[in-house]
């Protein structure tokens, strides 16, 4: 578990990774912006990792905010895992945040599922 905290506040984004049959499932909770956009980068796809099939979903239930910050990120990682034959998903998005992937077009780039069991399926 990796937590950016703010000074004299609670964690500002807590991010916690675990495979399910080979796919690796991270969950993200706090706030995604430009303040911690490299940490979720690396989280999402950690230089140990290896892109080649990279099978990746991110469990967005407990973010309460995404910016352009965060859409750049999941562009990113989408194209690296894409151009390897892997794929990305993102699950359980807040309705605030799934209304930011539907306004970019994201959601038509990367598959968005209500919860991580419906992005973990074949």
């Amino acid at each position: 578990m990796r937590d950016i905290e703010r000074a004299g506040g609670p964690p500002r984004l807590a991010i916690r990774h675990r495979t399910v049959d080979g796919v690796r499932v991270v969950t993200v909770q706090g706030q995604i912006d430009k303040d911690v956009e490299d940490v979720f980068y690396e989280a999402l796809l950690p230089e140990d990792v290896a892109t080649a099939r990279a099978r990746i979903v991110v469990d967005l239930r407990d973010v309460t905010f995404m910016d352009s910050s965060g859409i750049n990120v999941f562009i990113t990682v989408h194209q690296r895992v894409s151009d390897a034959q892997g794929w990305l998903r993102i699950a359980g998005a807040r309705e605030s945040v799934v209304r930011l992937l539907h306004v970019v077009g994201l959601d038509t780039l990367i598959d968005c599922h209500p919860t991580v069991e419906q992005a973990l399926a074949p």
